[in-house]
């Protein structure tokens, strides 16, 4: 490309908007679309929706010089199958659909990548049992029981994922990817935790790794002169159940390497895993080393890697470092889907960043298809009325309330072409979310980059925000008339009335009013409610020095009409507590968190009198 042609953004992310060639492909830039979520978009029996279609296109126009399509099953009985709405490729009666999909990502000048995903100890979900290479009972009882995969299956499988290879490339992929991501069948076989077999496919890691390297040389075989993508665990979490240790890990990866594997895409984690591995309280670029360790090891294949690493700068200072090859990167690409384009062009302001709260995962473990706490839109693609158009008729709008409501709604209205006054009683943008923001447990950045652009977009969209002017009957009245259309965005508030009223003035506060500093805490304090705000607020108080107890008048072991459970004992300090009421805290560094749980009872001391100042988080 022309240096001069290049947009401002190709210019400092140089490295990132780099061309490279990959075996006989040319890749427009160093940027790998991962398939980190099953959509659940599609038909119980594996066909693809227009839905899918929607969102696919969505998908190929995201300007990623690579497009991994999510994964596809590839056995007729279904044990492969994850989730109830997953895709299937084990039949040419399903091609057209893909054949549309790989259509779409070349015509966005894109290299098209297709998913075989087989879910193993996962998979089974209309069967009512599960394969793996050992009978090891499920940690998650959501799984269906084990049954041990037979020397016959294991040849059939391996079969199945070579000729659902050669239909992907039939169908017009450039080649295929399979998954040991999240736990799934090969990392069953990968990992000491799921096989103890005693056969050739069991034992050390050489035989543990026997059905990878045979599932390789298969899909090569099947499909000659097409790169083959292995998705391999950098590190599992599974220390607590005996799984693989780090450096077993990397002589799986040096396995498929000497097997002539085109690339290693680095992954973190199992679905049963008890530490966390791409959530808010890992924070950005914590796995890096595991990407540049296996650049180091296998020095000659293209490693891919983007695990909790949402930034492009981040990612191409790592591509200058050569810690890997590719910037796999997919839901920041879910978040906002012109985040490349938005890179590219010098615009990274604009982007609305993913903020790692897993909203996608969490939807996509229920068998819900997957949505985005940031992106609305995702899933809807489809549907006209999620299509910003410009209105019909011009309309001058006024929404009270700049939170995140209210200034999604200015942005939208504006980008129809209407007129907007946004009204906020405080001094900026954000509302509530500045101050849970402010006392987030994870990493703080996330929650503020949110609020940072509504604060770009308003002044790019020329979105007037009359800040700290908080709207009352009077002004209303005066003003209504101006406006075509008013929208109410003021979010939830507490019902201070709802509360025991306090013996003196200024000792009952809002939670909200403390959380964004309009009210000083005081040395001891009494957190009246114990849902996620009053344990947020409470846990980063205390992390400051103050005194805290957390009241709460409901919870699931605790149960009582007009009781009030009193967490007296919050133990915030590391490990200390012995109770049946848990909380595990969001920060890394921290342990499970065990609070003493009893009910209070008429007659008994009121200890949420106890403070300085009570602060009311429910009511």
């Amino acid at each position: 490309m022309n240096q001069m042609t290049r947009k401002p953004g190709e210019k400092s992310l140089n490295h990132l908007f780099q061309p490279v060639e990959w075996g006989r492909f040319k890749v427009k830039n160093r940027i790998k679309y991962g398939a980190c979520c099953v959509s659940n978009y599609n038909t119980r029996d594996g066909f693809i929706t227009p839905r899918e279609l929607a969102r696919t296109k969505v998908i190929a126009e995201t300007g990623c010089g690579i497009i991994t399509n999510q994964g596809a099953y590839p056995d007729p009985e279904g044990l492969g199958k994850a989730y109830f709405r997953q895709v299937a490729i084990f039949d040419d009666k399903f091609l057209p659909q893909f054949e549309m999909i790989a259509r779409m990502i070349k015509d966005n000048g894109g290299m098209a990548i297709q998913q075989i995903l087989h879910a193993g100890r996962y998979g089974g979900i209309d069967l009512g049992y599960c394969i793996q290479p050992s009978i090891v009972p499920q940690t998650l009882p959501h799984f269906r029981p084990p049954r041990e995969i037979t020397k016959e299956q294991i040849r059939q499988t391996i079969k199945e994922h070579a000729e659902a290879a050669a239909r992907s490339i039939k169908a017009g992929f450039d080649g295929t990817e399979v998954t040991s991501f999240m736990g799934y069948l090969l990392a069953t076989f990968n990992s000491k935790f799921t096989n103890k077999r005693t056969d050739e496919y069991g034992g050390s890691i050489e035989n543990r790794g026997r059905f990878m390297r045979e599932l390789i040389d298969a899909i090569k075989q099947a499909t000659p002169d097409h790169p083959l993508v292995v998705r391999l665990n950098g590190t599992e979490l599974m220390d607590k159940w005996g799984g693989n240790s780090e450096d077993e890990c990397f002589e799986l990866m040096e396995q498929a390497g000497r097997c002539g594997v085109d690339m290693i895409s680095v992954t973190v984690g199992w679905q049963e895993a008890p530490k966390s591995s791409i959530g808010r309280d890992i924070p950005p670029g914590h796995w890096n080393y595991l990407a540049a360790r296996a650049k180091k090891l296998l020095p000659d294949t293209p490693v891919a890697f983007g695990v909790r690493l949402p930034d492009p700068i981040m990612a191409n200072e790592c591509l200058a470092e050569g810690q890997f090859d590719f910037w796999e990167v997919c839901r920041p690409l879910l978040a906002d889907p012109e985040l490349i384009h938005k890179a590219s062009e010098g615009r990274l302001n604009e982007v609305k960043r993913c903020i790692g709260s897993l909203n996608c995962l969490s939807r996509l473990f229920r068998d819900l298809p997957y949505t985005c706490t940031m992106n609305p839109a995702l899933g809807h693609e489809i549907e006209p009325e999620y299509n910003v158009k410009p209105a019909a008729v011009h309309k001058n709008v006024m929404i009270v309330g700049a939170g995140p409501a209210g200034m999604e709604c200015a942005i939208t209205a504006k980008r129809r072409g209407h007129d907007v006054v946004v009204f906020e009683r405080s001094e900026r943008i954000g509302g509530s979310l500045v101050g849970y923001a402010t006392h987030d447990l994870a990493h703080k950045d996330d929650l503020k980059s949110v609020v940072a652009y509504y604060e770009v977009m308003a002044k790019k969209l020329g979105i007037e925000v009359r800040l700290n002017t908080e709207i009352n009957p009077k002004l209303m009245r005066g003003i209504l008339h101006q406006f075509d259309a008013a929208v109410v965005a003021t979010g939830v508030r507490i019902d201070m009335l709802a509360l025991p009223a306090p013996e003196a003035p200024g000792i009952l506060v809002s939670a909200q009013d403390v959380a964004l500093g309009r009210v000083p805490p005081a040395r001891k304090l009494v957190v009246i409610g114990g849902g996620k705000v009053g344990l947020t607020l409470a846990e980063s108080l205390k992390s400051s020095g103050y005194e805290v107890t957390v009241i709460e008048r409901e919870k699931e072991n605790c149960r009582r009409r007009n009781a009030v459970v009193e967490m007296a004992s919050y133990r915030l300090d590391r490990g200390v507590g012995n109770s049946d009421l848990h909380q595990q805290s969001s920060h890394p560094d921290r342990q499970r968190r065990r609070h003493h749980c009893r009910r209070q009872r008429r007659g008994k001391k009121d200890r949420s009198r106890d403070g300085d100042r009570r602060v009311a988080s429910s009511g």
